[in-house]
């Protein structure tokens, strides 16, 4: 009996058809999570390179492995290094590369986790389990920063208020006291769409896990992996996610804007486009999200590589 858990993987069909998997191509997995990508590209016969930091997906990774010998290989690195990783094993490049951005359901389901406000927990966020956690952030950051933070990766116009709603409050050590905490600074009502504290959460977590310089430098990565014809395909869930591969995309595909009447004229790129026009976005459809409500925010984003070398690592900034 498989030692998966149970896991619903967010637009997969649009994945794969974005792939059009041929048996015996090479595609990086690049958030294996619980692994339902993953499954589903060995069942189309592709080989299957994986990364990820958490070790508790690297304990889920060890049984497929075990059913997959020479099949799959799961890397306990950040996706931001596979070109590296996977060159120190004789590949210089691969059919595709496949990202699913943000946190997978184990780590939101799981309380010792500290991703989610729903039950309470220690105020950890780590998906690599190790360094600085939410916790360490919320009780030895300056107030000033800990605004920056809440307003710059929660898009959350009260973050002064919050702020130093935390810095008084100090110690903070689980969910709930910090939830608490937020939701006292800006007004509760139970029952509210949203709760105060959801913005709040993200952007420590983002902060924590450094996940948006981690997407940049994962995407320049991928660039430098696939082969011409090669699939780069991202799915995000919120805004500030979107925003960055929709730029990387539009950049590298030589479809950016050359600025309007209200900003300055960019510079046109002197590099030869990397990547083709990328295709239209794809979200969930109706029936997905009744199935899966945590698919609702979910964008795929997909492009072909072109046959140009890949742009200097030194303007690979999105």
């Amino acid at each position: 009996m498989s030692a998966l858990p149970p896991h619903i993987p967010v637009l997969l069909d649009d994945v794969i058809h974005a792939l059009a998997i041929t048996p015996g191509a090479e595609i990086v997995d690049g958030t294996f999570g619980a692994g339902g990508y993953s499954q589903a590209f060995l069942a189309y016969g592709a080989n299957v390179y994986a990364f990820d930091r958490d070790p508790q997906a690297l304990a889920i990774g060890a049984e497929l492995a075990g059913r997959n010998e020479g099949k799959f290989r799961l890397f306990p690195a950040c996706f931001s290094s596979m070109d590296s990783v996977l060159a120190e094993q004789g590949v210089s490049e691969v059919d595709a590369v496949v990202l699913d951005i943000g946190i997978s359901s184990m780590q939101i389901d799981d309380p010792a986790r500290g991703f989610s406000f729903q039950k309470d927990g220690p105020l950890d966020m780590r998906m690599s389990q190790d360094g600085e956690s939410a916790a360490d952030f919320v009780n030895d950051a300056g107030e000033a920063e800990i605004a920056d933070v809440i307003y710059s990766y929660g898009e959350e116009r009260r973050s002064r208020r919050i702020a130093k709603a935390i810095v008084t409050a100090r110690p903070i050590e689980t969910t709930r006291e910090l939830a608490q905490v937020i939701r006292s600074a800006v007004g509760y009502r139970p029952g509210a769409p949203k709760d105060p504290a959801t913005r709040s959460f993200q952007a420590i977590r983002i902060h924590v896990n450094r996940e948006l310089d981690e997407l940049r430098a994962g995407l320049a990565a991928a660039e430098r992996i696939l082969k011409p014809g090669g699939q780069l395909v991202v799915v995000t869930f919120h805004s500030l996610e979107d925003r960055i591969v929709k730029q990387f995309f539009r950049k590298r595909s030589g479809s950016e804007g050359g600025g309007s009447r209200h900003l300055p004229q960019r510079a046109a790129s002197h590099h030869p486009p990397t990547f083709e026009k990328p295709r239209k976005p794809v979200r969930p459809a109706q029936n997905e999200i009744e199935r899966n409500p945590r698919a609702r925010s979910a964008t795929l984003r997909a492009a072909t590589r072109s046959q140009a070398p890949a742009w200097p690592r030194q303007e690979n900034a999105a």
